[in-house]
C-alpha cells in the first residue's frame, strides 16, 4: 500500500476502503488548524487529515483511518466503543447519518451523527473548535435506541489517527509531594497506557495531560510538530497510545472503563468527558500559550478576573488554635499587604473534637471550645481589620470516629464482609447517594448562610477510592466510579447555581485532582502540599504545560532550606500566597515580604493574564528561566532560577521571547532584599526588542551561587 502524506499528518487506509467524494469533506477549522473527515462507500466515517490548516482544499483526499470505529467488526486494533447487545452480539458497525455546524462562543461546533442500522444505537460525534486559540474540544453522545439494557464496555471520548515515522510521548507522573515530573519517551510497537483507577484523587499518580511529537526527534519550546492534549474529568481516565503493523499511531483518550462496564438503558444517552487538545509545528510553548489562552476565557471559572493574595495559618498553628490566637493572625496578614485570611484544618467538631487528623471529618459545626463564638465571629473579625475570610472543608469524607458515621453507616463507600480500610485515617462518603449529595451541598450552603461575607473556600480530598462499595447502587457497582464523579459535578453544578464567583481552591491530597472538568467550577487548585522552593520549580514547571498562571496556587512557607527570597520568587511565578509564621520573621524578612506583595499585585496582571514563554528548562540545566509578556507587548516579568549550580559553573546568556523587536524595554530587577542592589548588568538598562530576543542578557543572580534568583520587570518606554 502506498502512504501518502500532507503536512507528515495523513492518514493510511484500511486495506479496501473507498470514498464517496460526491459527499464532500467535513472539515473542523481553526486559525491555524484542520481536522478532516469524509464518508466512505460503506457509508462509515474516515478521519483523512490532521494538522496546519490548508491554505485550498487538497483532492483527491488521502484515505483515511475509520474515526471512531466499533468493536467487534473488522477493525484489528482497540476499538473507540465497544457495546453487548441484549443478544449477547458483541458487535458495532456506525455508519454516517448527517451533519451540522453551528456557531458557539469563540468558534464553532459540528455534530456528526454515526449509527448502527441493524441495532438502532446511535453515537453522535461533537467537535468545538475555538478559532482564535486553536483548540478542539471533542466528545461523544451515545444513545440506546434498542428496546433492551446494553452494555458498554469501550466509550471513548475521542479517536485521533497518526502517520508519522516516529512518535514521542510527553508524560506526568508522580505522588503525593512530588507530582507532575516529566518523562519523555519514544513510543514503540503495541501499546503504552496512561491511566488511573484512583476515583476521588484520579491525578494522584498519572496526571491526564499529555504531548506527543511526531518526527525523527521530540518538539522542544520552539520547534517540532505535535498535539497536546487533556481530559476534562475529574475522574479514572485512560489514554492509550498503539502503534499498528503498519506504523501508525491511534489514540484513545476518555474515561478509564477498568472496572466500569456501563448498563444502558433504552432511551437513553451515554456523555462521554470532553477531550482537549492543541495542534502546534512550533514547539510545546505555543500549545501551552494555546491552552492557556483558551483556558482562562472558557474553561476556568472567572478565569479573566483577578485573584487574591491570602496567609494561611497552618504553618503557625496546626490544629492548636483559638478565637484569640487566630484573631491577632490577622494582624500579620494585613501587615503582610495580603487581600485574605484562609482558615485550615482543625476548626469543626464538638462530639469529637478536630484536634488530629483521626476524627471529626463529617461533623461541620465550629468547635466550642477552639470558637467560642463561632466561624461569624472571625469573620466579622477579618472583615474589621480590612481582610476577606476564607475557610478549609474536606466535604466528601469521613472519620469513624465521627457523629456523621455513627448516625449515617450506609452514606460510607465500604465492602460487605470486609474490614474497613483507612487512608488518612478517613473513608469516602457515597456521593452517588442523593441524600449524601444534598449533605454536602449544606456543608457549603450552611457556611455561607451562617456567614454572608465568607469570600473563599479551600475544598480538599485526602483518600483515593480503595475498597469501595456503594450500598446505594446495590446490583451496578460497576457504575460507582462514574456516577460518583457525576454526582460531584451536581453538587458543584448547585454550589455555582447559588454562589457563582466565591473563589474555590480545589486541592486533594495536593495535586490530586487537577483537570478541566473540575476547573469550570474552581478558581485555582493546590498543585502539592510539597512546598519546598527548589521542588516546586519542576513541580509548578511543569503544571504550567497545561494550565494557566492564576490557576496554580503557589505558597510561600518554611518547607525547604532555601531563602525567604528564593521561595518568595518562585510563588510569585503563580498564584501568591503565604502559608508561614510571619510573627517569626526579622525586620528584614517582614520589610522584604511586604514589598515583594506589593511587587506582586503591581506584576500580577501580566503573570495571570500574559503569554507564557518558558526559556531555560530545570529539567535540561541547573537552572529554570521563564517569563510573562502582556498582549501588547509593552509589560513582561522574567523570573531566573539557579538552582543545583556547581562553583564556577558558566551560566550562558539567555535569549528573551514574545518581545515586539521594534519597542525598547527597560530592565529592572525587583524583590531586592531591603539594603541590596541587583548585581545584574543588565538592571535599569534600556534594550531593544530585536537585542533581547537575538542577543540575549544574563539573568542569572550569581554565577556560583546555588538557589538564587532573580525578578526582572521589563517595560516597554
Amino acid at each position: 500500500m502506498i502512504r501518502i502524506r500532507i503536512i507528515c499528518l495523513l492518514f493510511i487506509a484500511i486495506a479496501g476502503n473507498s470514498y464517496a467524494q460526491t459527499n464532500g469533506p467535513i472539515s473542523i477549522t481553526t486559525k491555524n488548524t484542520e481536522l478532516i473527515f469524509t464518508v466512505g462507500k460503506n457509508k462509515r466515517l474516515y478521519q483523512n487529515y490532521l494538522g496546519k490548516k490548508l491554505d485550498k482544499p487538497v483532492l483527491p483526499l488521502p484515505k483515511g483511518i475509520e474515526a471512531y470505529p466499533g468493536g467487534g467488526m473488522d477493525f484489528e486494533f482497540e476499538p473507540a466503543i465497544r457495546v453487548v447487545h441484549p443478544d449477547d452480539n458483541p458487535s458495532l458497525e456506525l455508519k454516517y447519518q448527517s451533519y451540522k455546524t453551528v456557531a458557539i462562543a469563540g468558534g464553532t461546533q459540528t455534530d456528526i451523527l454515526l449509527k448502527d442500522e441493524v441495532y438502532n444505537m446511535g453515537v453522535t460525534l461533537h467537535f468545538a473548535a475555538y478559532a482564535d486559540q486553536d483548540i478542539i474540544k471533542t466528545w461523544a453522545d451515545i444513545h440506546n435506541g434498542e428496546k433492551k439494557t446494553i452494555t458498554l464496555t469501550n466509550y471513548a471520548s475521542a479517536m485521533l489517527h497518526f502517520d508519522a515515522g516516529k512518535y514521542w510521548l510527553t508524560q506526568f507522573h508522580g505522588d503525593w509531594a512530588k507530582e507532575m515530573s516529566m518523562q519523555e519517551s519514544q513510543l514503540t510497537s503495541g501499546s503504552k497506557v496512561i491511566d488511573s483507577r484512583l476515583g476521588t484523587r484520579s491525578n494522584k499518580f498519572q496526571a491526564p495531560v499529555f504531548f506527543l511529537s511526531l518526527g525523527d526527534k521530540p518538539a522542544n519550546e520552539t520547534e517540532g510538530e505535535l498535539i497536546a492534549g487533556t481530559l476534562a474529568w475529574t475522574g479514572n481516565f485512560r489514554f492509550s497510545f498503539e502503534i499498528d503493523n503498519k506504523n501508525v499511531l491511534h489514540v484513545l483518550s476518555g474515561i478509564n472503563y477498568y472496572a466500569s462496564e456501563y448498563r444502558l438503558e433504552p432511551g437513553k444517552d451515554f456523555t462521554t468527558p470532553q477531550f482537549i487538545f492543541t495542534y502546534s509545528n512550533q514547539g510545546k510553548g505555543l500549545a501551552s500559550r494555546n491552552l492557556h489562552t483558551w483556558a482562562r476565557k472558557y474553561a476556568v471559572l472567572d478565569g479573566e478576573k483577578s485573584r487574591m493574595t491570602l496567609l494561611n495559618n497552618w504553618e503557625a498553628t496546626g490544629m492548636k488554635f483559638n478565637q484569640e490566637k487566630l484573631v491577632g493572625l490577622f494582624d500579620d496578614a494585613r501587615k503582610l499587604g495580603v487581600d485574605l485570611f484562609l482558615l485550615d484544618d482543625g476548626w469543626f467538631g464538638n462530639k469529637y473534637p478536630r484536634d488530629n487528623d483521626k476524627s471529626s471529618l463529617g461533623d461541620w459545626q465550629a468547635d466550642k471550645k477552639k470558637l467560642p463564638d463561632g466561624v461569624p465571629y472571625l469573620v466579622k473579625q477579618a472583615t474589621a481589620k480590612g481582610l476577606k475570610f476564607g475557610i478549609w472543608i474536606e466535604p466528601e469524607m469521613v472519620n469513624p470516629k465521627s457523629e456523621l458515621y455513627e448516625k449515617h453507616p450506609d452514606w460510607i463507600l465500604k465492602l460487605p464482609n470486609r474490614d474497613e480500610s483507612y487512608q488518612r485515617n478517613q473513608l469516602v462518603l457515597d456521593l452517588t447517594n442523593p441524600k449524601v449529595q444534598d449533605f454536602v451541598f449544606g456543608v457549603v450552603d450552611g457556611l455561607f448562610s451562617e456567614n454572608p461575607d465568607l469570600a473563599y473556600i479551600k475544598w480538599d480530598c485526602n483518600r483515593t477510592m480503595t475498597n469501595a462499595y456503594s450500598a446505594y447502587l446495590k446490583g451496578n457497582q460497576s457504575h460507582l466510579y462514574i456516577e460518583y464523579t457525576r454526582a460531584w459535578y451536581k453538587v458543584l453544578d448547585r454550589i455555582r447555581a447559588k454562589y457563582p464567583h466565591i473563589p474555590i481552591m480545589l486541592c486533594s491530597g495536593g495535586g490530586g485532582r487537577a483537570d478541566y472538568g473540575a476547573l469550570k467550577y474552581f478558581t485555582s487548585f493546590w498543585p502539592s502540599d510539597n512546598t519546598d522552593g527548589a521542588e516546586r520549580v519542576y513541580i509548578q514547571w511543569g503544571y504550567s504545560y497545561f494550565f494557566p498562571a492564576n490557576t496554580i496556587s503557589a505558597h510561600v512557607t518554611n518547607w525547604g532550606k532555601q531563602s525567604l527570597k528564593f521561595r518568595t520568587d518562585v510563588a510569585m511565578m503563580d498564584k501568591l500566597g503565604y502559608d508561614i509564621n510571619v510573627g517569626e520573621f526579622s525586620g528584614e524578612d517582614s520589610q522584604f515580604s511586604k514589598e515583594a506583595v506589593a511587587n506582586y499585585k503591581r506584576i500580577s496582571n501580566t503573570i495571570w493574564f500574559g503569554d507564557l514563554y518558558r526559556l531555560v528548562s530545570p529539567y535540561e540545566a541547573n537552572r529554570a528561566v521563564l517569563m510573562y509578556v502582556d498582549t501588547l507587548k509593552t509589560k513582561s516579568v522574567l523570573f531566573s532560577y539557579n538552582l543545583q549550580t556547581r562553583y564556577h559553573e558558566l551560566l550562558t546568556v539567555v535569549r528573551l521571547q514574545g518581545l515586539d523587536p521594534a519597542k525598547s524595554y527597560r530592565i529592572k530587577e525587583i524583590n531586592l532584599l531591603p539594603g541590596k542592589k541587583s548585581a545584574l548588568a543588565c538592571n535599569n538598562k534600556v534594550y531593544s526588542g530585536q537585542y533581547l530576543m537575538e542577543v540575549g542578557i544574563d539573568v542569572s543572580p550569581a554565577r556560583q551561587a546555588a538557589f538564587s534568583s532573580a525578578v526582572l520587570e521589563i517595560t516597554a518606554e
